[in-house]
C-alpha cells in the first residue's frame, strides 16, 4: 500500500533562532537600528575583506620562511574583522531589522559571511602551523606549498563574504534612497486659491 504523499514544505517566515519577527506579542523590546550607519558599516567590511584578500595573495608569492611574522599580522585582522561583524550581526539580530521575510534573509546571508570570515582566520593559522611543522617532525614538508594553500582558500572564503557584504549593503543603500525619494516627493494637499479681498460696498449718502 502506497504511503500517501507528504504536503509540501511551505516556506518559513517565521523568526530565525532567536530573532522574534512580532515584537509586542514575545515581550522582548525590540532596538531601533539606524540602516544608513549599517549599511556604512557592511561597506566597509567590503572593503577591508578586499585588502586582506590582497595580502593573502602577496604572501603566497613568496617562501614564508618567516611564517609567524608575515602571516600572523594578517590572521589577527581576519579574526578581528570576524568578530566585529559578529557583533553586528547580532546587533541586527536584536533589533527591528528582522521583521520581513527578505530582511531575515539577508541577515542569515550576513550570519553565512561571517562564518566564512571566522574560517578564513582558521585557514591563516593553519598556514602558520604547517610552514612551522619542518621544526617538530622530520618528515614535514620542508616546502610551502601546503601554507601558500591554506592561504589560497582563505582567500577564497573571504571572497564569498565581500560578495555577500556587498549585495546586502547595496539593497539596503536602495532601500533608504527608496525612502527618501518618498519623504522629498511632492506634498498633495488641498488646492490654493489666489482669491481677491473682498471689497466692501460703498455707502449710500
Amino acid at each position: 500500500m502506497a504511503s500517501p504523499r507528504r504536503p509540501p514544505r511551505r516556506r518559513r517566515t517565521g523568526p530565525l533562532h532567536g530573532v522574534p519577527r512580532v515584537t509586542d506579542l514575545t515581550g522582548v523590546a525590540l532596538r531601533t537600528v539606524d540602516l544608513s550607519e549599517h549599511t556604512r558599516l557592511l561597506g566597509e567590511v567590503y572593503v577591508t575583506l578586499k585588502e586582506l584578500r590582497a595580502e593573502a595573495a602577496r604572501i603566497q608569492k613568496s617562501e614564508i620562511d618567516k611564517p609567524v611574522r608575515e602571516i600572523a599580522p594578517l590572521s589577527l585582522r581576519v579574526q578581528e574583522l570576524a568578530m566585529q561583524c559578529t557583533r553586528q550581526v547580532h546587533d541586527l539580530s536584536v533589533s527591528q531589522y528582522p521583521q520581513t521575510e527578505d530582511d531575515a534573509e539577508d541577515l542569515a546571508h550576513l550570519v553565512g559571511a561571517c562564518a566564512q570570515i571566522s574560517l578564513a582566520a582558521t585557514l591563516c593559522n593553519l598556514a602558520i602551523h604547517h610552514r612551522t611543522e619542518i621544526y617538530l617532525y622530520e618528515d614535514a614538508d620542508p616546502t610551502p606549498a601546503t601554507s601558500i594553500d591554506q592561504l589560497r582558500r582563505a582567500g577564497k572564503e573571504m571572497q564569498r563574504a565581500s560578495t555577500t557584504y556587498r549585495a546586502v549593503a547595496q539593497r539596503l543603500s536602495r532601500r533608504l534612497a527608496s525612502f527618501t525619494t518618498r519623504a522629498e516627493g511632492p506634498q498633495h494637499g488641498p488646492p490654493q486659491t489666489n482669491a481677491k479681498p473682498m471689497t466692501p460696498p460703498a455707502r449710500r449718502r
